[in-house]
């Protein structure tokens, strides 16, 4: 019924505690929704358990798609909380070291919180220049609804629709 994803230990050194236990999600959201019996309607008019289902649904399809890459470890995929408060939803991480970090969102208008989020964590990733950290390979933000996926100018960082991850 439910997996746990665990923090990501980030190359960083830094007075900040970092949180590393298990974050669970369910394995399957829509087990969660017919459990619970919630209508679509219902679900709409929730915004948010249909956020929670959402980035349940977010969080199963980054597992499966992060563990048939190439150089993929058993748990490639993880999440970042650190005691400033900062969090990222997935970060996916290469055995040679590589790494991107994604955040989710329901909405196109939440962006740019996110992408501060996303801009913060890279900076703490490179803010000590011994320890020779690699940039991030992507960054990119999932959302719910939205025309195409696409590349910010301004910041590089992908918007990809939900509907646009498959096989």
């Amino acid at each position: 019924m439910i997996e746990g994803i665990s923090g990501w230990d980030a190359p960083i050194r830094s007075k900040t505690r970092l949180r590393l236990k298990p974050k669970y999600y369910f394995a399957d959201p829509s087990l969660a929704a017919n459990i619970l019996g919630i209508t679509p309607k219902r679900l709409l008019e929730d915004g948010q358990l249909f956020g929670i289902l959402f980035e349940s649904l977010c969080m199963h399809d980054l597992a499966v798609y992060s563990s048939v890459l190439p150089n993929a470890g058993l748990n490639p995929l993880h999440y970042y909380r650190d005691s400033d408060g900062l969090e990222i939803y997935a970060v996916i991480e290469l055995k040679d070291g590589r790494w991107g970090a994604i955040e989710i969102k329901l909405g196109e208008n939440k962006f740019d919180d996110a992408a501060k989020s996303l801009l913060r964590l890279r900076s703490k990733v490179l803010s000590n220049p011994l320890a020779d950290n690699k940039e991030p390979a992507f960054m990119a933000v999932i959302v719910g609804a939205g025309e195409y996926a696409r590349q910010d100018k301004e910041t590089g960082i992908y918007v990809i629709p939900v509907t646009s991850l498959g096989a």
